[in-house]
């Protein structure tokens, strides 16, 4: 199957509670797009970075994808990478584009991310997952790969950052960043999901104490620094920061990580506002479509498709008072300008609005 095909929806129902224990599929296109292009070691093809060659898919209501939208505003990649953003919701075939005019993305001319797999691979037969870069000359997927995505937007496009980027990634502090983001990927990140999508009850409550465990690790860990590495924003801040943006408003009750919500942990909570208030976390953060998303798709937890309406926002943007604690959220570089015309978040979707 490799035309771009619509026709009704197909239905999620068992694609996400499909046993006990919940294992997430981690085979990625491995590609990588490269300062230098030259191919992987692993025979995986080689791109060359280079501006406006790429478009990189991203839904907002997606945790993996929001860390490379994050990325590329706090690098300022907006004019080397081009952003599109489907909507938030799709059934088992594919992410679609069903928030641009006439339900088709206005660069790759397709209605499903789909297309963009298949044009590449004509029997794919993982997930169409996002984010995705897609190569816009030939309309084929390269990489899907989002953990090294936004490692490469730190270090292989270094090129086209914008002036005073942030170091997310510094050579000195990789080790102990690789550490923490292997901690908080396998206890917190997938870990909610582990609670969510558990088939049985011995499962969950494994999951429920292995994220627990590592989230009153985090708020001891908190309480003392302002950033998780170091004392500035690092790759490590972006990849907690996108799980904690969900926990109340999705994970907590939808995903039954209710031992305490977010906002009654002091370091944690004052550690996701301090990120949300700066610029490139929270104005990327669109709190409706993530509830649509996560209420809507999962019909094995949620058959009814009820999205509840609560909780109340307006906390995100009240004072954190982590500054106390020092560090220099950008280092020796600037926060980024104001988010690009026509990426802004829909007017009523962030907090407080």
């Amino acid at each position: 199957m490799s035309q771009d095909t619509d026709s009704g929806d197909i239905s999620t129902q068992g694609a996400y509670v499909t046993g006990a224990e919940f294992n997430r599929d981690t085979n990625y296109i491995e590609d990588r797009i490269t300062r230098d292009g030259a191919p992987g070691s692993n025979g995986e093809q080689g791109w060359r970075a280079a501006a406006g060659r790429y478009r990189l898919i991203a839904a907002r209501a997606c945790p993996w994808a929001s860390r490379t939208v994050i990325v590329r505003r706090l690098l300022g990649l907006e004019d080397a990478i081009s952003l599109g953003q489907p909507g938030p919701t799709h059934d088992a075939r594919s992410w679609t584009f069903d928030l641009d005019p006439d339900g088709v993305d206005p660069v790759l001319g397709i209605r499903r991310l789909q297309s963009a797999y298949f044009r590449r691979f004509p029997d794919y037969p993982r997930g169409i997952t996002v984010p995705a870069i897609v190569d816009v000359a030939s309309g084929a997927v390269v990489t899907n790969n989002f953990s090294q995505i936004t490692l490469d937007f730190a270090t292989e496009w270094t090129e086209f950052h914008r002036p005073g980027a942030p170091q997310l990634y510094p050579e000195y502090l990789r080790p102990e960043i690789d550490a923490v983001n292997r901690r908080v990927f396998t206890e917190i990140n997938n870990g909610v999901y582990r609670c969510g999508f558990a088939g049985s009850q011995e499962a969950y409550d494994s999951a429920y104490t292995r994220l627990w465990t590592a989230m009153d690790w985090l708020e001891e860990r908190l309480s003392s620094r302002r950033y998780l590495v170091g004392d500035t924003i690092t790759e490590a801040d972006v990849r907690l920061f996108t799980t904690l943006a969900r926990f109340d408003a999705v994970y907590h009750g939808h995903f039954k990580c209710n031992r305490q919500k977010l906002s009654e942990m002091p370091a944690l909570w004052g550690y996701a506002r301090d990120l949300f208030q700066t610029p490139g976390f929270g104005d990327t953060v669109d709190f409706v479509q993530i509830k649509q998303h996560y209420y809507i798709v999962h019909e094995d937890i949620n058959p009814t498709g009820i999205v509840p309406q609560g909780p109340d926002l307006s906390g995100w943007l009240e004072a954190h008072g982590r500054d106390s604690l020092g560090g220099r959220p950008f280092g020796d570089g600037t926060p980024p300008g104001p988010v690009r015309p026509g990426e802004e978040v829909t007017a009523g979707h962030g907090a407080g609005s």
